[in-house]
């Protein structure tokens, strides 16, 4: 029996997709190099800032370190200023953790995004703060897939591997939850499509919020 729930945040239980790429778009302009669609960031985004540094610029620039650099700069200023303009919780994703909440379930987030813009967003979007861990991308910690936070998250909520699903919205977080021994719970709704999921070896794929309750029992 599954006792816990671990989201990915990003296109798991926020929409932050155009605010992302609307950020980082500023951040090329600023540096005159060409800008992206918002279809484009559906694949961007999801393994950390530098990752999506990279992917974003021109291959010329990606191996320059004071570009790099001072694209990240740039584009972390940006997100700060637009992290909650159009982003907001999918349709769904409050009354399910108010339901798994209800029902003594433990929860979590694990995120790819810094510590400071994970905190801050699951502290604006999710006020009743119904997470026991809430853990983003710290520079002491690999990021996901490696399965260290996951496990972290484990020993903080007294619980093993198995018994702890982990949710998420791309191949990242199913290859995470596999290598930290957890279910895996991949769902169709955020910056990736089943396929992906399904062909990273997720063990169960939902395609709404409500899909997710009735494998806690509840």
């Amino acid at each position: 029996m599954l006792a816990a729930a671990i989201f990915d945040l990003d296109g798991t239980l926020i929409d932050s997709l155009q605010d992302l790429a609307d950020s980082m778009n500023e951040a090329l302009a600023a540096l005159a190099f060409p800008e992206h669609g918002l279809d484009a960031y559906r694949y961007f985004i999801g393994d950390g800032v530098h990752t999506l540094i990279a992917r974003a610029l021109p291959a010329e620039a990606r191996e320059d370190a004071p570009t790099v650099q001072r694209a990240t700069e740039l584009y972390r200023a940006a997100y700060g200023a637009n992290w909650s303009r159009a982003t907001a919780p999918y349709a769904g994703i409050m009354e399910l953790l108010d339901e798994l909440r209800s029902a003594g379930v433990p929860l979590a987030v694990l995120s790819n995004k810094p510590q400071h813009f994970t905190a801050l967003c699951v502290e604006h979007f999710f006020p009743q703060q119904p997470f026991t861990v809430v853990l983003g991308q710290r520079d002491h910690v690999p990021r996901k897939p490696d399965p260290a936070g996951a496990w972290e998250i484990s020993s903080t909520l007294q619980l093993p591997p198995e018994q702890i699903a982990f949710i998420g919205d791309t191949s990242t977080d199913i290859r995470t939850g596999l290598a930290a021994g957890m279910k895996t719970v991949g769902v169709t709704w955020g910056f990736r499509p089943g396929q992906e999921l399904q062909e990273a070896g997720a063990d169960t794929i939902v395609h709404y919020p409500g899909d997710i309750s009735p494998l806690f029992g509840k």
